[in-house]
């Protein structure tokens, strides 16, 4: 009878201690990865376009230059579907991410169990967040994202790709939600997950593009630590 509370007491700490060594063993390698980044030889191409990555410690976003000869952002993010955008922005950030998370998760209170246990799941669509942004004074992890004209070109293909376009070809927007009065949420494509982040998201359009990343980036300092802070 002893032996066999033993073994049950073995057992229960065996299953109890899974999830933290599944934790570890996540945080472990997802580290060593990025001492074997992709794209470690970079090409001699120009890099005649200034583009961000912009990170709040949790969650990256791409920032790009609103018009350019590549791409004018407002085509395919039209002004109407903000509440108050600035009248000439220089810059829009570009994220994606959870939809459970990014419409009820404003601030880490509004996090809750269900949600975050949903999220890692993939349970929820995604959406694709959108700032119009009138300089760069938008935040304070600011990393620099020097960019050749055909890694421009990667990255918008590999954004309009996550995003669900009207037949007009603009982004499908959800209405009457907002964080504020310079951003908007559109329909997008792709599943969240545990291991398909919003900053994975991120770190393959980077790794795409041929932009030196770790080779997966579950956490915002994965994508940003091959990259050079901004210096303001």
């Amino acid at each position: 009878m002893q032996h066999r509370r033993k073994l049950f007491c073995w057992l229960i700490g065996i299953v109890l201690a899974l999830p933290l060594m599944a934790a570890i063993f996540y945080f472990c390698v997802a580290y060593l990865l990025v001492l074997f980044p992709a794209n470690r030889q970079q090409t001699n191409d120009d890099k005649t376009i200034d583009a961000f990555v912009i990170s709040n410690g949790m969650h990256v976003d791409f920032v790009f230059p609103v018009k350019s000869s590549a791409i004018d952002w407002t085509t395919r993010f039209p002004m109407k579907d903000f509440i108050a955008p600035p009248p000439h922005p220089a810059y829009i950030a570009i994220g994606w991410g959870d939809r459970e998370f990014y419409l009820n998760t404003q601030n880490l209170s509004d996090i809750t169990a269900s949600r975050a246990f949903g999220a890692l799941a993939g349970e929820h669509r995604t959406l694709i967040h959108v700032d119009y942004l009138p300089n760069l004074n938008f935040g304070t992890r600011i990393y620099r994202l020097p960019l050749s004209p055909m890694q421009y070109a990667s990255l918008i293909r590999y954004v309009q790709r996550s995003l669900m376009l009207s037949p007009i070809g603009q982004g499908i927007p959800v209405p009457n939600r907002h964080y504020g009065s310079l951003d908007a949420f559109y329909e997008a494509t792709g599943s969240y997950s545990l291991f398909n982040t919003c900053n994975t998201w991120v770190g393959d359009g980077l790794r795409q593009a041929g932009i030196e990343v770790s080779r997966w980036t579950p956490l915002d300092s994965q994508v940003v630590w091959h990259l050079s802070p901004l210096k303001r």
